[in-house]
């Protein structure tokens, strides 16, 4: 079950504040739920809300740190998809700050949308900040997830710690079964 509460990320490093956003805390999303509400900066440090998005159909996924191999690699096969994606729209999520999110576009020649969540308040929302470990540390992070999310705002498709290789490919076969 979904429940709303109001969060207050207030101010970001490196980007200007951004006010009070409504986020759904779940701990997964499945397809017909409403995808949760969100407001952050991108690599411009511009604001982009779900309702910026609705209309037409969003392949939203979170990545754990802009300018690493992995990262990279699932952000370029994504931009490599853009051209057979119509309307679709692409958005990156991590926690990393507006100005990593540009040098990150500018290298790779991204061409969408990069969003700055460093508070991981999209993340919380989505169900991706969560426990991971790497050489037998244990820590907190982002959890590489994608997502579809319909034109109406509902989510189409949930891909919970998919690897930057399927995610282009599971988010183009979930966005072709519509």
């Amino acid at each position: 079950m979904t429940k709303q509460i109001l969060v207050s990320p207030g101010l970001c490093p490196g980007s200007r504040a951004f006010g009070p956003i409504l986020a759904a805390m779940t701990s997964r999303l499945e397809a017909g739920d409403n995808a949760p509400d969100f407001s952050a900066p991108n690599q411009r440090n511009e604001i982009v809300t779900l309702a910026d998005v609705k209309g037409d159909p969003t392949l939203l996924y979170f990545y754990p740190k802009a300018l690493t191999s992995g990262c990279a690699n699932q952000s370029c096969l994504l931009r490599d998809i853009a051209g057979d994606i119509g309307d679709a729209r692409i958005i990156g999520v991590s926690p990393d700050a507006p100005e990593r999110q540009a040098k990150f576009d500018a290298k790779y020649e991204l061409g969408f949308d990069l969003l700055s969540d460093p508070e991981h308040v999209m993340a919380d929302g989505y169900g991706v900040w969560g426990e991971k470990k790497l050489y037998g540390k244990v820590y907190d992070g982002v959890i590489r997830s994608a997502f579809l999310i319909n034109a109406d705002g509902t989510v189409g498709a949930a891909f919970y710690k998919i690897s930057p290789k399927d995610t282009p490919i599971k988010l183009l076969a979930a966005l072709e079964a519509q």
